[in-house]
């Protein structure tokens, strides 16, 4: 047998097995799901943790600054399924001490939404003044992040009834449907490499069982700024009807990107 071919073989049965993480032992009536939120102290990812916890979910609600997320803790002071931990995606340490918290936590939905957003620094620039320091920190916190953060809790995904991980990424990181004006670099180009992390990864998760999607929340006005722009919806709007996405995800929407309204997303 030659050399490539035996690599080959290794590489599927690598990808094939299951493994031997256990399943959670309580499957009754009164299971709670778990839901990991990165980002959580304000936007689209405090929504998520209100909504969540409406539905009586135990939320894992992550901020860079915990202290300064006055609105998450008056939320998570009269909730005691609400934790907040601090979370730097850009942060090996973070991460690391992140996961030996929970090593033995299953959690049903990792929703990947901390990013930098499209008006951050001087995203608007032209090639002649692009900032590469900048192109840095879009790429570390909106696409290498969130594959970190994926590969550290991978196996608290796996050991979940649900098993789902969520990714929000955005129409600017296709090359299809997103804006053709020459602005928003970075931005544009972290979200492009966010979506092929990501669908890259459904192809190793789909063996095992894990349900990966990357979903485009719409122009959402969470600041001043945004919510002038024509055609953008409100938060609450939005992170409705992703939740409605997020209830019909089977493992045949596995590596899709798919719009808060459920429809397919070119690339």
């Amino acid at each position: 047998m030659s050399i490539h071919r035996t690599a080959a073989l290794l590489l599927f049965a690598l990808f094939t097995s299951t493994g031997n993480t256990a399943e959670p032992s309580d499957n009754s009536a009164t299971y709670k799901p778990t839901v990991l939120i990165t980002g959580s102290n304000r936007g689209i990812g405090f929504e998520f943790v209100r909504r969540l916890a409406g539905r009586d979910w135990r939320i894992i609600a992550t901020t860079r600054n915990p202290d300064g997320a006055t609105t998450l803790a008056e939320l998570a002071a009269d909730d005691p399924d609400i934790i907040i931990e601090q979370l730097d995606v850009t942060s090996n340490e973070d991460i690391a001490a992140l996961a030996r918290k929970y090593s033995e936590q299953p959690i049903d939905i990792l929703l990947l939404n901390a990013a930098r957003g499209p008006g951050s620094g001087t995203a608007l620039s032209p090639l002649s003044r692009l900032d590469w320091d900048l192109a840095d920190s879009f790429f570390q916190v909106n696409a290498i992040g969130p594959m970190k953060v994926a590969q550290a809790l991978m196996e608290n995904v796996k050991a979940s009834q649900m098993k789902q991980v969520i990714v929000m990424s955005s129409d600017s990181g296709s090359f299809v449907a997103g804006s053709q004006l020459p602005i928003l670099y970075h931005y544009k180009a972290s979200k492009a490499a966010l979506n092929m992390y990501f669908h890259t990864l459904a192809f190793e998760t789909k063996k095992r069982g894990v349900t990966v999607v990357m979903l485009h929340p719409g122009l959402v006005g969470t600041n001043e700024q945004l919510a002038k722009m024509p055609g953008s919806i409100k938060t609450e709007a939005s992170v409705s009807q992703m939740l409605t996405v997020m209830d019909g995800l089977t493992l045949d929407d596995n590596g899709q990107f798919i719009s808060y309204e459920g429809e397919s997303m070119p690339w």
